[in-house]
């Protein structure tokens, strides 16, 4: 076991260590700087000179060489519903017709209530001296509903009973813009719901 005196430093037990060593300045790594330049060059010049063999369409794109799209198997074709059949030969359609601009454009007013129009006299005021500028359809679907003015008789489209935020309303909606469209002059179109 050590004793107290053979812990005890002296003045002789401590060692001075030698000051820092001199190194010489860093050199500048100029072998990463030239290989970076380097690196630069070569795919600028292969940006410009494009490859043309096919083995180097791995590395580069050129416009003979295949995108990885045309490598990969085709994706596999859904089949699709009736109605989505219908919808984009209608579509393609529409596209294909040229526009057609009528001599008399007219909007058409696309009336959705379950009955009566709340205010089909201040509709009929709106609409005076305006005859032949506009068309109205309404959709009433609980009751026949009885009109004032003379804008609004016979324009009635008759179907089921509408329930609001079902997809019953949708449909009435869409039978009211088809007959709309059966008038070439209509060419703008306004919904109006007493919803």
């Amino acid at each position: 076991m050590k004793t107290v005196k053979d812990l005890r430093l002296g003045a002789g037990d401590v060692q001075i260590l030698p000051g820092s060593r001199h190194r010489p300045p860093m050199k500048k790594p100029m072998w990463i700087i030239v290989l970076v330049l380097f690196v630069c060059v070569f795919l600028i010049c292969a940006y410009i000179y494009p490859p043309k063999s096919s083995s180097a369409c791995y590395i580069f794109s050129s416009e003979n060489c295949r995108s990885i799209t045309d490598w990969l198997p085709p994706a596999p074709a859904r089949e699709y519903t009736d109605e989505e059949i219908a919808s984009r030969a209608v579509v393609r359609d529409i596209l294909k017709t040229p526009l057609a601009l009528s001599k008399n454009p007219k909007i058409a007013f696309m009336f959705l209530s379950p009955g009566s129009l709340p205010f089909e006299r201040l509709w009929d005021k709106f609409f005076q001296g305006h005859e032949g500028k506009f068309s109205v359809y309404v959709h009433a679907s609980k009751t026949k509903p009885i009109h004032v003015s003379r804008y609004f008789v016979d324009r009635d489209i008759r179907s089921a009973q509408v329930v609001w935020g079902k997809i019953s309303m949708v449909n009435a909606e869409r039978r009211l813009l088809a007959n709309a469209l059966q008038d070439p002059d209509n060419q703008q179109f306004v919904l109006l719901s007493d919803r």
